[in-house]
């Protein structure tokens, strides 16, 4: 019997629902064997079986799209490979990085496959304490897209534990209580797959970004509502 708390519900319909994932949780069972997933959560919470159409990365907070059944969940699929769905999200990175930018560097889609065509774009929204908060756009889903590429360019998501700066990390976990990885899918837009009405869902800040960010001084205006440009 599951004992933890079920998953904030962001949206729901006929046909999708929309869960805000916590940090730290797996999507579903594949290279580890955590005893519960989101997907596990979310099935809990609905009783019914559900379908993930895209997936986050483990340490990776924010909004989390499932089907309500095996076709739903194959036309929405067909909209992310058609490039016609936006994803969002909020990244804290080490150093004063650029004002914006589009990194265009081909990275692995899976576990030691080989890389393959990848397109970040970014808007840099606030700059503090040897940090940057920016705004990031993947145009392709690739395995731990967003993250490779602020590698890419020489800033790291702060606790990237694979990709990141041990000592940035350990500074603002030990200076502002900043213990997870500061990524986090902010906002995803979409035609519905059923009838093409757009459809956009925001997730906003769990507390444990939103207090350290509060104590890094980041305006809480840069984070508290939704992104001005959010449509596919």
């Amino acid at each position: 019997m599951l004992s933890e708390p079920a998953l904030p519900i962001l949206y729901r319909d006929g046909h999708l629902v929309a869960f805000l994932k916590p940090s730290g949780m797996l999507v579903h069972r594949g290279w580890a064997r955590d005893r519960l997933t989101a997907v596990d959560l979310a099935a809990a919470a609905l009783g019914a079986r559900v379908y993930p159409v895209h997936r986050l990365d483990r340490g990776t907070s924010g909004v989390l799209l499932f089907a309500l059944s095996s076709e739903v969940a194959a036309a929405t699929q067909l909209l992310f490979r058609r490039a016609l769905v936006a994803k969002t999200y909020l990244a804290l990175v080490r150093d004063t990085a650029p004002p914006s930018g589009v990194i265009d560097h081909p990275v692995p889609n899976e576990e030691h496959g080989p890389r393959v065509d990848a397109t970040t774009d970014f808007t840099r929204l606030w700059v503090g304490d040897h940090a940057s908060l920016l705004e990031a756009r993947p145009h392709t889903g690739r395995l731990h897209q967003v993250r490779r590429h602020m590698k890419h360019i020489r800033h790291p998501v702060v606790g990237d534990a694979n990709y990141g700066d041990g000592k940035v990390n350990r500074y603002h976990r030990d200076r502002y209580g900043l213990a997870r990885l500061a990524l986090h899918a902010w906002h995803i837009s979409l035609p519905h797959p059923i009838h093409g009405v757009p459809l956009a869902v925001h997730a906003q800040l769990p507390p444990d970004l939103a207090l350290p960010f509060t104590s890094l001084g980041i305006p809480p205006e840069l984070w508290a509502t939704a992104p001005r440009e959010s449509r596919p």
